[in-house]
């Protein structure tokens, strides 16, 4: 029986083809997810060791990362530093200052990542070199006038040696000179960011204050232990310090770096492993309905190897060995095209910001053994059914028929059974659509996957009524091809709904998400609508000083701009309990960017000063009403003022003074019960959610460090809004701190990546979509096959050649359209029900139904009905009819 079973697969390895192509694409998503989870996690890893080598201890500032102003001195100085290298086993401390800088293109927009614009100090050794950041033109920064920048923001920006380079760290733009490029390993600027140098006193000024350092690097003698040398430094540093300082290990680094590289590894994989789950789950479809065909066309055959004595058993030992040498000739080249799927998957994550690190290429064996075992066991199990079905073939049954159409009954128990997976489906998500918290999630799962396979089981009763009323409208544009792949399609039922199914799986995933997607975007731009946001471009700074006082005025001042309102907002309290944000702003201007309308008062007497006004929200659960009166704190300014006096009186107690008067200080003005009264009641909006006053009203009211406004919100002329960015942004000197956004580009960033994620999924999901059009071809291939006598006949009665390949291909057509629509509404329902688990976490999510994406998917199942026939129709043209009709 295995000499038969070897024999099969070699005498039928052109019908095979199709099946293993459908094993060798699964089997080679899970194999590259494996090699691509191997490469990344070794790729991470090399990262972290490159950017902890060498460094047996870490000693960190508290407060480190200052901005030009503030003078705090941090913990970690030069005596602080000669301390340690006196240390036993101390080998070097390399003190660095660091923070963050961002660097200006030659457009004067950001370069890089925000949160990857990283400045740092560049520290010589002995030699000259600094072997973190060694150089690869150039020299290094020397003087207050220098700069050195890293080769990917050279590369990128177009710079090169002795350009002026422009970047700020947390304020007014700055200038320097261009004299090295720098090689470095910091996974932050590797993958997407910039790094800035600076001599080390021009660091200390940019980050930290002069003769501070943000950071020391430790390294330590051969043998010497870290943990052990780490403790003896951590005994050196200030117990009571302005800031303080930790100490922690080399080998605590890599411990913490080493968790978050396998959380995140694994996280990845397993997410890429779900898709990979449904190519093979689509496979199996393909394995089980091709091997349901080739025991149909085997009847015979396997008849007479039960009248010499096979047994039941024999026959399905048979059939899975037949499967078993498939499934591992399939896997095997399945695992050599994984390694070109790992190499694809990089890029393709990198295109939604992932920014993930290079790195070689990791083929472990486990990869190979997991690819071999997934793929046997799936094609194995696909064919275990059909081998059953075989095994109860008699010898005169089968000897006397060539092929057989299923019991009605099969079906009918088929029926009731997909017919109570589907109730049971369609129950769980109307349990899930009834909640209004995220308690649902499993029971949502769990009705997805009823539904899902509820659809599927009920497929061959579903294709009956739509193919029927598809044939009926082919019929009349094409009359004898038109009825007769009507009658192909409903001969076999089965067949018909396994062929569907398997696109019908993969179109229920893109559907249910495409929708999911669309909906999302259409609530936030809903609830961009009822935030009352108005405006054309919002200006904002990326540090944390906000923009200068004067730069409404400025921005006031550029052609096309009809007004330019400056929002600036401190936290309020009335008698102990939070009233909420009070914004200060131009109270007349602010309907102008937003819909604020005033219920009662006016604006005029808001901005009159010494008046709120406060949104209806705020009036109903506060109990306030026009005219009334309030005495307001402002804790916010409270606790800096308190601050600051301890600050005061602990210098002077370290020069040996009398701190007099700081107690009343930090009771000032700006902290008592400020009265106001209430001029105006507007609408509810989230431009100004709970109060606005005048910038007057709060301007002694907050952190005198902070005397700009957080954001400023831009007006247009009408039809001068469109190239109004450059404009605005070369108003506030083209400081790449400063953020001009639209509101193309505000409704994007709620949205988030919403259309990254899904054109990524797309992609991933590609390959399910791919494995059901080859189970396409391969059907209506091996039914050409199945179906040559009758081709001969059709022939030699007169049908034409073209009309065999018109049949074939609207065969094709009718089973891809049917899986498509069968994916369409079972996705758009899914995506309705599981939506109210979406509105828990995201109350602005509405439901909507991306028409033109349904009708494209409809458009593309036509498509490939179309090319999914090409080979196949071809095919049963060119048979002859005399060499047909005599086909055994």
């Amino acid at each position: 029986m295995l000499r038969t079973a070897l024999r099969n697969v070699l005498a039928h390895k052109a019908r095979l083809v199709m099946t293993a192509l459908a094993i060798i694409l699964g089997t080679a998503f899970v194999s590259g997810t494996l090699i691509f989870g191997d490469t990344t996690a070794n790729a991470y890893s090399n990262v972290s060791a490159k950017n902890y080598k060498g460094i047996a201890t870490l000693v960190t500032a508290d407060e480190g990362m200052r901005s030009p102003g503030d003078r705090h001195k941090t913990a970690l100085d030069e005596r602080l530093a000669e301390k340690i290298r006196a240390l036993p086993g101390v080998a070097s401390v390399r003190a660095i200052a660091s923070g963050y800088a961002t660097i200006a293109d030659k457009k004067q927009r950001p370069l890089g990542d925000d949160w990857g614009s990283l400045g740092a100090s560049f520290t010589p050794g002995k030699d000259g070199k600094d072997a973190r950041y060694p150089l690869a033109k150039g020299r290094a920064p020397a003087s207050s006038g220098e700069i050195a920048l890293n080769s990917g923001a050279v590369s990128d920006a177009g710079f090169k040696l002795g350009d002026e380079i422009r970047f700020a760290v947390d304020g007014p733009v700055m200038t320097k000179k261009l004299v090295g490029v720098v090689d470095t390993d910091d996974p932050r600027v590797t993958t997407g960011g910039t790094l800035a140098l600076f001599d080390t006193a021009t660091a200390q000024y940019l980050f930290a204050s002069p003769g501070s350092y943000s950071d020391f690097e430790v390294g330590a003698e051969p043998g010497v232990d870290d943990r052990e040398l780490t403790e003896r430094i951590e005994r050196l540093l200030p117990e009571d310090s302005e800031g303080g300082a930790t100490a922690k290990s080399g080998s605590e680094l890599a411990a913490t770096q080493a968790d978050e590289i396998t959380m995140t590894n694994r996280s990845l994989t397993k997410s890429l492993m779900v898709f990979a789950g449904i190519a093979l789950f689509v496979g199996a479809f393909i394995v089980a309905n091709t091997f349901t065909m080739l025991i149909s066309q085997r009847r015979r055959e396997t008849a007479l190897l039960r009248a010499v004595g096979a047994s039941r058993r024999q026959v399905v030992r048979s059939v899975l060995a037949e499967a078993a040498v498939l499934g591992l000739l399939a896997s095997a080249a399945g695992f050599v095209l994984g390694i070109g799927v790992a190499l694809g998957l990089r890029p393709l994550l990198n295109s939604t910001g992932s920014r993930l690190p290079d790195g070689p290429l990791i083929v472990e064996p486990s990869s190979a053994g997991y690819a071999l075992v997934i793929g046997v066991a799936v094609t194995v199990l696909s064919a275990w059914l059909p081998a059953r079905r075989a095994a109860r073939v008699a010898p005169v049954e089968a000897l006397s028929e060539i092929d057989q159409a299923p019991a009605q009954r099969s079906l009918v128990v088929r029926g009731v059974i997909g017919a109570v997976l589907a109730v049971a489906g369609v129950a769980a998500m109307l349990y899930v659509a009834t909640q209004s918290t995220s308690e649902g999630i499993d029971a949502g799962m769990a009705g997805s996957a009823l539904v899902l396979a509820g659809a599927a089981v009920l497929a061959p009763q579903l294709s009956r009524p739509m193919i029927t009323f598809a044939g009926k409208a082919l019929a009349r544009m094409f009359p004898a091809s038109g009825r007769l792949a009507t009658r192909n399609a409903l001969r076999n039922p089965r067949r018909t709904a396994a062929t569907a199914s398997a696109l019908m799986i993969g179109l229920t995933l893109i559907t249910g998400l495409t929708v999911l997607g669309h909906s999302a975007t259409l609530g936030v731009g809903r609830m961009m609508e009822k935030q009352g946001l108005k405006a054309d471009y919002q200006v904002t700074s990326e540090g944390g000083r906000g923009l200068g006082k004067d730069a409404a005025h400025r921005l006031a001042g550029v052609p096309g701009v009809a007004a330019a309102v400056p929002l600036r907002t401190v936290s309020t309290e009335v008698g102990g309990a939070s009233l909420g944000s009070l914004i200060g702003t131009d109270v007349g201007a602010v309907p102008k960017v937003a819909n604020v309308r005033f219920l009662s008062g006016s604006a005029q007497a808001v901005q009159a000063g010494g008046a709120i006004a406060v949104s209806e929200k705020t009036a109903r659960e506060h109990h306030l009403r026009l005219g009334q009166s309030l005495k307001i704190t402002f804790p916010g300014a409270q606790a800096e003022a308190e601050g600051k006096a301890e600050k005061e009186a602990e210098d002077a107690k370290k020069k040996g003074q009398k701190a007099k008067g700081r107690k009343k200080s930090a009771k000032g003005p700006s902290q008592q019960d400020v009265p106001y009264k209430i001029a105006g009641i507007y609408t509810d909006n989230e431009v100004v959610p709970d109060a606005l006053t005048s910038l007057a009203a709060i301007g002694g009211h907050t952190d005198s460090q902070t005397d700009a406004v957080e954001r400023i919100l831009i007006h247009a002329e009408p039809g001068k809004a469109g190239g109004l960015e450059d404009k605005l942004r070369s108003a506030l000197g083209s400081n790449p701190l400063v953020k001009v956004k639209g509101q193309s580009v505000l409704q994007e960033e709620r949205t988030g990546s919403i259309g990254d994620i899904l054109n990524m999924t797309y992609g991933l999901l590609g390959m399910a979509l791919v494995i059901a059009v080859v189970g396409v071809v391969n059907t209506l291939a091996m039914s050409v096959f199945e179906r040559t006598r009758e081709i001969g006949m059709l022939r030699a009665i007169g049908l034409a050649r073209r009309d065999v390949k018109q049949m074939v291909r609207l065969e094709s057509v009718m089973i891809c359209v049917f899986g498509a629509v069968l994916g369409i509404v079972v996705g758009v329902f899914l995506a309705w029900s599981g939506g109210h688990l979406v509105r828990t976490s995201f109350p602005a999510y509405q439901f909507g139904l991306p028409w033109a994406r349904i009708a494209l998917f409809l458009l593309i199942a036509l498509v490939v009905g179309v090319l999914a026939a090409v080979w196949p129709a071809r095919r049963a043209g060119r048979l002859s009819p005399l060499e047909s009709i005599g086909a055994q």
